[in-house]
């Protein structure tokens, strides 16, 4: 058991619900925020928030907050567990509300458009310096509904600092949740965005009824891209063989626990982007990344073909099989050379 410290929770979703669970089994006093009354008064009375973790029962340490002020009294570890396009937002609240400075530990995977900023960067650019201690990441393959029936998990969280990273290590960590560190702040953050574009393209083929083969490529090829673009910005290589690059793209490419591969599926079935979103319920990371990931591309002169086509059929309403005939009749190239141009950006 952790000793007992306040933790707010930012954002009442599946994903800040099934982290507060872990923080609640350690033996932390959890503060839960959300912005709708009548999820937060379910919260504690009923101990359940079932529109986002159907059947589950929470942990009666975790008292759910209306208001923001309250949930961040006397705390200096906030969970920011928010859509990326919420984040200003929330940060603009918590700033008119929070004067001492917060270890901010952001949970979500995303990259904005047109600033081109990665999370941690959107919120160093967002909060004062003297709100702000520190960010921490904490990314992996890591449904909220297997976190939330205590499946084993395992995650990354990383940081500029390192010992920071450590102490949120220590929150998170038990038997069923374990966690490690990773110096790459950069790598973690791009592994875990970017794949959720490659599980909307997984989706699509699967929509297709295109089976195991064009996955496997998928995958493959996508976590190819993945590691071109972070390398080419400055990522270790490395990283993105581990839980928040490999591991994180399988899980969210083959599960339908995944929001991003079921968006997919959809769109691979002739459902236009506006059904899709409306019918999920829930935000569609990918949707914006892919954007975000379209134009990093072309910045930093990145080849990225899956992201050119998923880019193609959301925004430009490219059919979804034209854009897959267009992957396959590109012209042949050795698959050798991304394994020696990602080496050699590193070496430079």
């Amino acid at each position: 058991m952790k000793s007992s410290k306040n933790v707010t929770v930012v954002g009442a979703g599946s994903w800040g619900t099934a982290l507060a669970m872990v923080l609640a089994d350690n033996g932390l006093e959890v503060r839960l925020w959300g912005h709708k009354k009548e999820q937060i008064d379910e919260i504690n009375s009923r101990h359940t928030n079932q529109k986002y973790l159907k059947d589950i029962e929470l942990p009666q340490s975790i008292i759910g907050y209306h208001d923001l002020g309250e949930s961040l009294d006397g705390v200096d570890t906030i969970i920011l567990a928010v859509p990326t396009k919420a984040i200003r937002g929330v940060l603009g609240q918590i700033q008119e509300v929070q004067r001492a400075p917060l270890t901010v530990v952001h949970v979500s995977k995303g990259i904005e458009p047109d600033s081109l900023l990665r999370i941690s960067e959107l919120i160093e650019d967002e909060m004062a310096p003297e709100n702000l201690h520190t960010v921490v990441v904490l990314s992996g393959p890591s449904h909220a509904e297997e976190v939330s029936l205590r499946h084993p998990t395992t995650v990354t969280v990383s940081s500029k600092d390192m010992k920071a990273a450590e102490e949120v290590q220590d929150l998170f960590m038990n038997m069923n949740f374990r966690v490690y560190t990773n110096p790459d702040l950069l790598g973690v953050e791009i592994g875990g965005a970017l794949k959720n574009i490659i599980a909307l393209a997984a989706g699509i083929t699967d929509g297709l009824g295109y089976g195991d083969n064009a996955k496997a490529a998928l995958i493959t090829r996508g976590l190819a891209e993945i590691a071109r673009l972070g390398t080419k910005m400055g990522a270790n290589p490395l990283t993105f063989s581990g839980l928040t690059g490999i591991g994180d793209l399988i899980v969210t490419c083959t599960s339908v626990h995944s929001r991003n591969w079921r968006a997919g599926n959809m769109l691979g079935k002739g459902h236009n982007l506006d059904e899709v979103l409306a019918n999920m319920g829930m935000v569609v990371e990918g949707v914006r990344t892919t954007k975000a990931a379209h134009q990093l591309a072309e910045k930093y002169e990145v080849n990225m073909p899956i992201t050119d086509a998923l880019y193609d059929v959301l925004f430009n309403k490219v059919e979804a099989k034209e854009a897959v005939d267009h992957l396959m009749g590109r012209v042949k190239t050795n698959e050798m050379e991304d394994l020696v141009n990602i080496l050699g950006e590193r070496l430079t």
